[in-house]
């Protein structure tokens, strides 16, 4: 296991991976005060709205029902409220955003890694999904570092930050109902959502998951597109035990499990980097 953190580190320093982040990154923050699970933000909507009991807890679809019922607008101020506050990046948020890496993907709607990388030196292009039912037309936008909406999509970037489900800053912009979904999954398969800075960098690179499960469709599906035409070794920190579609997932990607806890990792990682960069 040391070799293999080891060869994730120096994969890293060369700039071969590609971070791939997911909600249990906050796991690693301290004073989080945001929803770190799907779970946890249906529920912090629903608490809110009145929905049917039978899909409280399941945040598309509760999503979907205030969306129709309310507003869209219901469902953007919900989540503006679920992620005003904007967690403190871990050490492994700054290792990762001072690393060479050059693109990171992060699928969760808090603004923790944009944090990272706003507290490194140098510029940083950020990509955001869009729901069609706001920006019809419009899979997606560029936003610099300072958050200035920029008039052209890059079709290259040297340190990109693709959060393809939105996020909270710099423009509110969440995909998180049925129909937001369901609008980009009938054009993924042909890599239109996807921006073409993230479809031509990817090629040839690893992907490292972190605090990422693929339990579900919608997981696997981004995960599977973006990661398309990229190369034949990757990884995912996955203490769990897998569920037969993960691993199943994990063998058709070539995706080599890590089986140790996150928090545990980020310190063999961040130890391994700091021995090469001593060598």
């Amino acid at each position: 296991m040391t070799d293999l953190i080891h060869t994730i580190a120096n994969s890293l320093d060369s700039g071969t991976v590609i971070p791939y982040l997911g909600p249990d990154m906050l796991s690693l923050c301290s004073d989080v005060q945001v929803p770190a699970t799907p779970l946890a933000l249906a529920e912090s909507m629903t608490v809110k709205v009145s929905v049917p009991h039978k899909i409280r807890k399941r945040l598309t679809q509760a999503a979907q029902f205030i969306e129709n019922f309310k507003h869209r607008k219901s469902v953007v101020h919900l989540m503006n409220e679920a992620y005003a506050s904007s967690p403190a990046p871990s050490p492994l948020h700054k290792v990762l955003a001072g690393s060479a890496a050059q693109l990171w993907v992060d699928t969760w709607y808090d603004d923790t890694f944009a944090k990272a990388l706003s507290q490194t030196p140098g510029e940083w292009t950020q990509v955001q999904g869009l729901s069609q039912s706001e920006h019809f037309g419009d899979w997606v936008a560029a936003y610099g570092s300072d958050g200035t909406l920029l008039p052209d999509m890059p079709a290259t970037a040297e340190r990109l930050l693709y959060k393809p489900l939105g996020s909270h800053s710099p423009a509110s912009n969440y995909l998180v109902s049925d129909s937001d979904f369901v609008e980009v999954l009938t054009e993924i398969d042909i890599q239109t959502p996807i921006p073409a800075a993230v479809q031509a960098f990817r090629s040839g690179r690893s992907f490292l998951f972190l605090g990422c499960r693929f339990d579900d469709q919608l997981t696997r599906c981004f995960a599977r597109q973006i990661m398309k035409r990229s190369s034949d070794q990757h990884w995912a920190v996955l203490p769990e035990e897998p569920t037969r579609m993960e691993a199943r997932f994990l063998q058709e990607q070539n995706i080599t499990r890590i089986a140790m806890p996150l928090a545990q990792f980020s310190e063999a990682l961040i130890a391994a980097l700091q021995v090469d960069a001593t060598a």
